[in-house]
């Protein structure tokens, strides 16, 4: 019997091509399908929440599924994590309603990135932060970011020239905030282009390094422009924290 799924997913996307499914890649995406597929007998296609890029990290991504199995959820999970790679994890699975999107119903998202500026390398989690050889300095970023809270085009943040579509996006909160040798950003919003999350934490780095000032900010969203903000902050700080719904 066929039975719509939601799943809540966490992985380490280090050597993963990002979520999306690519012929002759490894995706997330593509290992959750190939052992859904196996444990059906029949070709599966999982729709999460939204499309990591490579290198990128979830602790909750939400995805849904249509099975034909007569196997229970936990035993769905179970499978599923005894076949998938030990940087995949799948933390729930639950049978949810036929129309249940995991993308087109998703509300928001919240992302964090975080950065490191201590003064001895990180060994044991430098898959997941950005080691930085300097100390931005929190206020100015913080005064910055709030030009980028609110309803906006982003464009200027958005790492594909090739969109077609809007760029509008609201991003209802963004906290910077210190941890002893770190710096975290905290991203809610209820939707984010490609990129755009780590465009914005480069443009907020270069800001709390002086390279530029906070109010700069409203000038790079008014001109729509990728080449007015900042650098694309590298993948490996980045989390998907919870999904929305």
């Amino acid at each position: 019997m066929k039975q719509n799924y939601k799943l809540i997913i966490a992985y380490d996307g280090t050597r993963f091509y990002g979520w999306e499914r690519q012929p002759g890649r490894d995706t997330i995406q593509g290992k959750l399908e190939s052992v859904l597929t196996q444990l059906t007998g029949a070709p599966v296609e999982v729709i999460g929440a939204g499309r990591t890029d490579a290198g990128v990290h979830a602790r909750a991504m939400t995805a849904s599924a249509v099975l034909d199995t007569d196997k229970s959820p936990e035993a769905i999970r179970d499978y599923l994590n005894r076949y998938l790679p030990d940087a995949i994890a799948v933390r729930e699975v639950k049978p949810c309603a036929d129309g249940f999107h995991a993308r087109y119903k998703a509300r928001g998202k919240t992302y964090r990135y975080t950065c490191f500026d201590g003064a001895v390398k990180p060994v044991f989690d430098r898959r997941y932060v950005t080691v930085l050889d300097y100390c931005p300095d929190e206020e100015r970023m913080r005064r910055a970011a709030a030009y980028l809270t609110g309803e906006h085009d982003f464009a200027a943040f958005c790492g594909n020239p090739r969109m077609k579509k809007s760029a509008v996006r609201t991003v209802d909160s963004i906290t910077v905030e210190r941890r002893r040798d770190r710096v975290i950003f905290t991203f809610h919003g209820n939707g984010f282009l490609q990129n755009m999350v780590r465009i914005m934490v480069g443009t907020l780095l270069e800001v709390g390094r002086g390279l530029r000032e906070p109010e700069d900010v409203q000038t790079i969203l008014e001109s729509r422009d990728r080449r007015a903000a900042g650098s694309t902050a590298p993948p490996e700080g980045l989390c998907l924290m919870k999904v929305d719904y």
